[in-house]
């Protein structure tokens, strides 16, 4: 596969909201690479050719007291994506070098899902048929260790069988210390590891090792001074050198693991949880180990996974379709965390990032479910069940459904706009919460999951019932957009929240509840169109002629094929949106000239035809490779200049995958029962 787009930042290291380094430049040589959140997680690469040296990786800055000239950078020829691997290929004076980037987010494992193991594979070969001495230098700091860099850091070195570790961390291992957005964790241990060999040498040193692998001096292998050392006064690094020796056309790798054991990951209704990846007591050197020892099994069926998404990405909307795919993929799985609750039940708990940093918020964990539903849908349970908990608790005064559970990593309970009811998503989260069950038992072909929560599902749906259909004057998930009375997409949401209730009330075997809800839905459909007509469209929000929005929420009507809404209701809003595009996609509404990445592909996937599909999801393509701002994908941006409003680095980003989803579902025959 060869992908075309050039994406606004490129995933490099990517497990979970702490542990998650990305390129945010063309190439990797043009900048450091960087947290998610834009601060420095530096890492650098240096390679010595017959004597000259390049730089293929992040920058080297020079300063009074060590100052050089930085490497010229190597030539970088190209970089592909796949959703698991991002791959740098570079020549330079006759060689061939290729960095590879993978961390293997394979969703059938879900211990493998949840290792905090990244993998760095260099290859070099010669590509003039001459042979050239070759030696690298790989480096990274103590950055991705501390949230600021005035902080302090401890390191040593670990030999495990046949590796060698090299382990850094904050002085104060003060766990899940501190909650928010714009944070990076300060606790827990960062690894660099390689397997033994009398080519590679480690090191934990000064960032003036870099001036001495360019100058080709005697290496210092120790930092100056004592324990501990602050960051930004030192810069202390974890390093290997990798005499390659001769190399001629035949490919010589190294494979370098990354690693973070954050010890305690989640604090939960006053439990501390670790990582799901500890749940059989491994240790971090032992998954360290594991993540070496299964490498070449777990590269082939990277590989596979990747060709078989990007063939089906193709086939459901295009390249551009399965380039969007490819770059949502890493991005929405890890901002989340995988935990299990003091039950053993799996918890996968989303951080709102560059938001408000909430986390499990239902309108975040909503748009991304496509996603999950086709390749796990565990997860997606695993997102509704701290909601659930928090619901069903003395702690939630509301009748409807609650907005979050806490702010990244702390879950003791909602802190959404401080819990006062005019700042809460009543029929938001109530009709997410709905559909999300009836999606998810519609996967699993059963409704034990819903028969759990019952009692809180039914309360949710008889509140849609009573006021869903005309919205009162509240939020709905598109909060930025402010407070809205009547929003005839929220009303289509709390109909379809209650067809998922008669879907739910049908496969739990109580068909005379089923056909009562299913005919309440029916009703309100009706009356919807009446509300919302305006001429060849529906409005924004009923009494307001001449305004428009985005009906995304229809898409499940077509997924559950429950048939609420009228089909022509369909069509014309897909005409009109084929009207209504800006230079990089169509508004979310009349109001303002930006979209969400997330509701345009559902607004899109409501086309039953290819090509109309695909004339409404490519300017969104042209959106992320034309913008200015170097950030994870974006799913906020302005439709006319493709600007970055505001979040990055958000799960929503799964939603991309409603048109697979529902290509998917229509190919086994998934239906409402």
């Amino acid at each position: 596969m060869k992908t075309n787009i050039r994406p606004p930042a490129i995933p490099l290291v990517t497990v979970d909201p702490y542990f998650s380094v990305w390129s945010m430049a063309d190439r990797l040589s043009d900048d450091f690479t960087r947290h998610w959140t834009g601060k420095r997680n530096a890492m650098t690469g240096l390679i010595i050719i017959d004597g000259t040296p390049y730089r293929f990786a992040g920058r080297v800055e020079p300063n009074a007291e060590n100052y050089y000239a930085e490497p010229k950078a190597m030539k970088q020829q190209e970089v592909q994506l796949t959703p698991l691997s991002s791959t740098y290929c570079y020549e330079e004076s006759g060689v061939r070098l290729q960095m590879r980037f993978t961390t293997p987010l394979l969703m059938d494992n879900l211990e493998l899902l949840s290792r905090p193991a990244s993998y760095v594979q260099l290859s070099v070969c010669s590509v003039d048929d001459k042979p050239h001495n070759v030696h690298i230098y790989f480096d990274v700091t103590a950055e991705w260790c501390v949230d600021s860099s005035d902080q302090l850091v401890v390191w040593q070195q670990h030999e495990e069988g046949q590796l060698v570790v090299l382990e850094m961390s904050h002085e104060e291992q003060a766990y899940l210390n501190r909650s928010g957005d714009d944070l990076r964790i300060d606790w827990g241990q960062f690894y660099l590891a390689v397997e033994k060999s009398p080519e590679m040498r480690t090191y934990l040193a000064s960032a003036e090792i870099r001036k001495q692998f360019v100058r080709k001096d005697e290496i210092v292998a120790s930092l100056k001074g004592d324990m501990p050392q602050a960051v930004r006064e030192h810069q202390p690094v974890m390093a290997c050198t990798w005499d390659c020796g001769e190399v001629g056309a035949a490919e010589v790798s190294n494979l370098f693991v990354l690693a973070y054991d954050d010890v305690y990951a989640i604090e939960y209704f006053g439990d501390k949880l670790q990582a799901y990846w500890k749940k059989s007591g491994t240790t971090a050197l032992g998954m360290i180990g594991d993540a070496f020892a299964e490498y070449p099994d777990l590269i082939k069926k990277c590989t596979a996974f990747d060709q078989k998404l990007w063939a089906d990405g193709v086939r459901s909307g295009g390249e551009k379709y399965a380039e969007l795919l490819v770059l949502a993929y890493r991005q929405a799985i890890a901002a989340h965390k995988l935990v299990t609750d003091s039950e053993g039940k799996l918890l996968f708990m989303s951080k709102e990032c560059y938001s408000n940093g909430c986390i499990a918020t239902v309108d975040v964990s909503y748009p991304s479910i496509p996603l999950f539903l086709l390749y796990n849908p565990e997860l997606v349970k695993a997102m509704m069940r701290p909601i659930f908990k928090y619901a069903a608790s003395d702690a939630w005064p509301f009748e409807f459904a609650p907005h979050d559970v806490g702010q990244y990593p702390i879950a003791n309970g909602q802190v959404y706009s401080e819990n006062a009811l005019e700042g809460q998503m009543p029929v938001e989260e109530c009709g997410n919460m709905l559909i999300m069950a009836a999606a998810v038992c519609l996967t699993d072909g059963h409704a034990d999951f819903a028969t759990e929560q019952g009692e809180l599902l039914s309360i949710w749906a008889d509140y849609l019932l009573e006021y869903g259909l005309d919205p009162e004057n509240q939020l709905c998930t598109d909060d930025f957009a402010g407070h809205l009375a009547r929003n005839a997409n929220l009303s289509v949401k709390a109909i379809m929240g209650v067809a998922s209730y008669s879907l739910l009330k049908g496969m739990m075997g109580h068909s005379a509840e089923a056909e009562r809800y299913k005919k309440a839905a029916e009703e309100m459909a009706i009356k919807w169109e009446e509300l919302a007509r305006d001429q060849d469209h529906y409005k924004l929000a009923f009494g307001q002629d001449g305004t428009w929005s985005l009906k995304y929420n229809l898409i499940w009507d077509i997924l559950f094929a429950t048939h609420i809404f009228d089909e022509a209701i369909i069509q014309k809003e897909v005409s009109w949106y084929l009207k209504k595009q800006d230079k990089y996609g169509i508004p979310m509404d009349s109001r303002a000239a930006y979209t969400k990445a997330d509701w345009l592909v559902w607004a899109a996937s409501l086309a039953s035809g290819r090509e109309d599909f695909v004339s409404l999801i490519e300017p969104l393509w042209d959106a992320l490779n034309e913008t200015p701002d170097r950030v994870p994908f974006s799913d906020w941006y302005d439709t006319n200049t493709a600007r970055q409003m505001n979040f990055q680095h958000r799960s929503v980003v799964g939603g991309i995958y409603i048109k697979l989803l529902k290509d998917t579902w229509a190919l086994v025959g998934k239906k409402a029962l």
